[in-house]
C-alpha cells in the first residue's frame, strides 16, 4: 500500500470535519520539547480523524455503523455518523468510564455498555454487523482508520516539527501506524504503553502478535489485547523504540500537563509524555524530541471535578 498517498487524501477528505489542533514548546519538564494537543480534536482524541475518513471513504449502508470501543474511539465514531447522517451503535466495555460513557450518550448513539474489556465489546459488536447488514469500523485494524490517525503526524509536519524524536503512547496501535506509515523511518519513533497493558511491546519480543493480559489505569483507552496486524507490520518494517511506563508515572505525567499548562488530559494522554519524564526513555545530548498528547477524556470530567 502506498501509505504516503493514502494519508494525503485522508487529510483532503477529513479538512473541514477535524480540528487542526494546536502544538506547544515547552520548557517545563526538564528539556525543551514540543507537544501536540490532539486532545483538542471533536470529541476529545484523535479517533475522529480515523472515523470520518473511514464513513466518507465508504459507501455507508442504511443501517448504518457499529463499532467497539474503550471509549475514545466509540464517540468518534458516534460523532462522525451524526455529523455525515447515518446511525450508529456503539459497544463499550465497563471499564470506558463515565466520562466517555456520557459522551457516546450525547451524540445520541444507540449505546450498549458491556461486562468485562474492549475484547468482549468488540466481539458483540462483530456480531452486531453480522445480523443487522451495518458497516463495522474497526478501532485501530484497518487502513482506513490508519490513514485517517496517520494525518495527526501529516498535519504536525506542516505546522514546522523540527523533532528528531516523536513519542507515542500505544494501545492497539491505529496512531502510532499511522505516524509510521507517513514518516516511513525519517524520524525516530517510541512507542510508549503500560506496564500493564503493552501489546506491541510484547509483540515486538515474541516476534508476533500475541494476546497479553490488559489492566492499569490507561486501560480503556490502551487496552487492546492484541495489537494490530497493521501496527506490527509497519513497526516490524519501519523500526520502533519499545518502552513501558508505570501508572504512577502516568498519574505524575498527568498532573505535571495540568499544573505547568493546564492542560486535562486522560491517562492514556499523558502516558508519552510519562516515558520522558520518569526516564523509561532517556533522549541523547542534544536530541530534540516531541510529544503526542493523544485524548482528553478524564474521569470524573472536569465540570464534576471542579464543584
Amino acid at each position: 500500500m502506498q501509505w504516503q498517498d493514502e494519508i494525503k487524501a485522508a487529510q483532503s477528505r477529513i479538512a473541514g470535519h477535524v480540528v487542526e489542533t494546536p502544538i506547544l514548546r515547552s520548557n517545563a519538564f526538564g528539556r525543551d520539547i514540543t507537544l501536540k494537543l490532539e486532545q483538542m480534536q471533536h470529541t476529545g482524541s484523535f479517533k475522529t480523524r480515523g472515523a470520518v475518513n473511514t464513513l466518507l471513504a465508504s459507501d455507508v449502508p442504511e443501517a448504518g455503523v457499529v463499532a467497539a470501543s474503550g471509549g475514545n474511539h466509540g464517540a468518534a465514531v458516534a460523532y462522525a455518523a451524526r455529523q455525515l447522517g447515518h446511525r450508529a451503535r456503539i459497544f463499550v466495555p465497563e471499564m470506558a468510564g463515565p466520562a466517555k460513557i456520557g459522551l457516546i450518550k450525547r451524540t445520541g448513539a444507540d449505546l450498549t455498555v458491556v461486562p468485562g474489556e474492549y475484547a468482549n465489546a468488540l466481539e458483540l459488536a462483530q456480531r452486531e454487523a453480522e445480523e443487522s447488514g451495518a458497516m463495522q469500523i474497526h478501532a485501530y485494524d484497518a487502513p482506513l482508520t490508519v490513514a485517517g490517525q496517520g494525518t495527526v503526524m501529516l498535519e504536525w509536519e506542516e505546522q514546522g516539527l523540527d523533532a528528531d524524536t516523536v513519542l507515542i503512547a500505544v494501545g492497539g496501535g491505529g496512531l502510532i501506524g499511522g505516524a509510521l506509515a507517513w514518516l516511513a523511518g525519517r524520524r525516530k519513533v517510541v512507542a510508549v504503553e503500560p506496564m500493564t497493558s503493552c501489546a506491541l511491546h510484547e509483540a515486538l519480543t515474541a516476534g508476533t502478535a500475541v494476546d497479553v493480559p490488559v489492566s492499569g489505569i490507561a486501560a480503556n483507552a490502551l487496552g487492546a489485547r492484541r495489537i494490530g496486524e497493521i501496527c506490527f507490520d509497519l513497526a516490524s518494517v519501519n523500526g520502533v523504540d519499545s518502552v513501558l511506563v508505570s501508572d504512577s508515572a502516568i498519574i505524575d505525567a498527568q498532573q505535571a500537563l495540568w499544573q505547568a499548562h493546564r492542560q486535562l488530559v486522560e491517562p492514556a494522554g499523558a502516558t508519552a509524555l510519562a516515558a520522558l519524564m520518569s526516564g523509561a526513555y532517556t533522549p541523547a545530548k542534544g536530541e530534540r524530541v516531541a510529544v503526542l498528547v493523544c485524548g482528553g477524556n478524564i474521569a470524573p470530567e472536569p465540570v464534576i471535578a471542579l464543584r
